[in-house]
């Protein structure tokens, strides 16, 4: 019997290149031609997005970390040699700026969700502390509404005891089951010590290789 794809092999590897910023946008009509396959990460602002993807590329500075939420103001695509972008999105929820400016990286975040053809999966970003909010709903409806396919990935895990994170793994379990569009599997991380970056790759690199972008 022959063993499956090594998708953590192919995870490691496929983030073992170099990444880099490639483009920004601020409106629809400010977005790079759809090309390869974009998996997009999303969540409320102060969620631990920068430090992920800093950590799941390997770089220390690749996307810009802050203590102030909502530093990140446009849809940041980061891409290496794979046909494969990581699409960093403005965080939604509390952010230091204007009602004005939250509403329009709403939209565009919503706009985006919507139309984007090479969107293969968005990683919903939770913190491992507090769970799901309301804050999270509008955007989880969203995608329920357009079909994209989206994965929770719980965000600071370090900083919860074992129990607790526990009860908050079956608990976002449980509020997901009843979502169309969510996968059913969570993937729990920490940037900070590592944990559950290898499953992160791994995922994205299965994701790819089923889109054709990957051959393993």
């Amino acid at each position: 019997m022959s063993e499956g794809p090594d998708y953590t092999a192919a995870g490691r590897k496929l983030f073992a290149s170099t990444w880099d910023f490639r483009h920004a946008a601020n409106t629809l009509e400010a977005l790079p031609p759809p090309d390869g396959v974009e998996i997009a990460l999303a969540g409320r602002s102060n969620v631990g997005k920068s430090s992920l993807i800093n950590a799941l590329t390997n770089r220390n500075a690749l996307a810009r970390t802050s203590h102030t939420p909502g530093r990140t103001q446009e849809l940041i695509f980061f891409s290496s040699n794979a046909p494969l972008t990581l699409v960093d999105m403005p965080g939604y929820g509390y952010a230091k700026v204007s009602d004005a400016k939250v509403k329009a990286w709403t939209r565009l975040i919503h706009d985006y969700l919507r139309g984007r053809v090479n969107l293969a999966r968005v990683f919903v970003l939770i913190d491992a502390r507090h769970g799901l909010k309301t804050t999270d709903d509008a955007v989880l409806k969203t995608l329920d509404l357009s079909a994209v396919v989206y994965q929770i990935v719980l965000t600071k895990a370090d900083e919860v005891k074992k129990p607790e994170l526990e009860r908050r793994i079956a608990e976002t379990r449980e509020k997901i089951s009843r979502r169309p569009a969510a996968f059913p599997e969570l993937i729990v991380t920490s940037s900070r010590n590592g944990t559950g970056m290898d499953e992160l790759r791994a995922t994205i690199a299965q994701i790819l290789a089923e889109r054709g972008g990957l051959t393993l």
